[in-house]
């Protein structure tokens, strides 16, 4: 059976306060608050990689990103989409208690130009001012190109972002993660149909799962240590309804990442 889904980014009055509400109520049925639901605290330095971004334009709204290189970062398409600028707080555990933070405009964005037409291609980069590496702020590595064949079905991950803990609750801004199994595209097209090869799932036991405001952000082997999923999607039934999750798979653009970054691993 085919489930709606609705996209992940919540619109925030400000970035360091405000009530969330989702950025586009047209495609989110369900009041869906931010948060990774049923995940874990992160300890500080769990995921360097990993930052918030709070993009100004139309009232504003939060996501998620990952470091790939000193210069860019990756996230989700219907994140940059429609804004004028992005304020990223790099190696943040409280959200906007960064170490530090840069501010781009939309003339930085690079967004996915098969986006939205095409499913599977909700990706963008942010070119942002050179950022030194340490133990908080530190990039992710790609899959290689002899990886871009490799599904990683059955394998685990885990997604970082920002939000409460269940559903009701208030919002904290402390990291939150899941540890995630990613499933075969067969698997998780019984849920919503026929999928692209650019699309990524993971199983979401027990109501753990990705939710609005974790747009962006990253899905992160747990063995291998490589980017392999940037959050884009939940099923519109809300985010602990059992649904797979949905990411959008890098392996399959590890040319045009390339081409718009100059990062690339063979």
């Amino acid at each position: 059976m085919k489930v709606f889904v609705a996209i992940l980014a919540l619109a925030v009055a400000s970035v360091s306060a405000g009530t969330l509400r989702t950025k586009d109520d047209a495609v989110a049925p369900k009041d869906i608050q931010g948060r990774i639901t049923n995940g874990y605290p992160a300890s500080e330095g769990k995921a360097p990689y990993t930052v918030g971004l709070g993009f100004s334009g139309n009232g504003g709204w939060w996501c998620g990103g990952s470091i790939i290189s000193n210069t860019w970062v990756l996230t989700a398409a219907h994140c940059t989409n429609g804004a004028n600028s992005v304020t990223i707080y790099y190696g943040a555990t409280w959200r906007t208690q960064a170490q530090f933070t840069h501010q781009v405009g939309s003339g930085n964005f690079r967004q996915n130009p098969n986006w939205p037409n095409t499913n599977g291609n909700d990706i963008a980069l942010i070119q942002t001012p050179h950022v030194d590496f340490w133990s908080m702020v530190d990039r992710v590595e790609l899959p290689s190109f002899n990886d871009r064949y490799n599904n990683y079905d059955n394998w685990w991950a885990v997604a970082c972002g920002w939000g409460g803990t269940y559903d009701g609750s208030p919002l904290p801004d402390w990291l939150q993660c899941a540890d995630l199994q990613i499933i075969s595209n067969s698997q998780c097209s019984q849920t919503y149909g026929s999928l692209p090869d650019g699309i990524l799932c993971v199983s979401t036991p027990n109501g753990k799962s990705t939710c609005g405001g974790d747009s962006g952000g990253p899905l992160v082997l747990q063995d291998d240590k490589k980017l392999v999923g940037v959050t884009s999607f939940v099923s519109g039934n809300g985010c602990q309804s059992g649904a797979p999750a949905g990411f959008t798979r890098v392996t399959t653009h590890l040319d045009w990442i390339r081409d718009n970054s100059g990062v690339a691993y063979y």
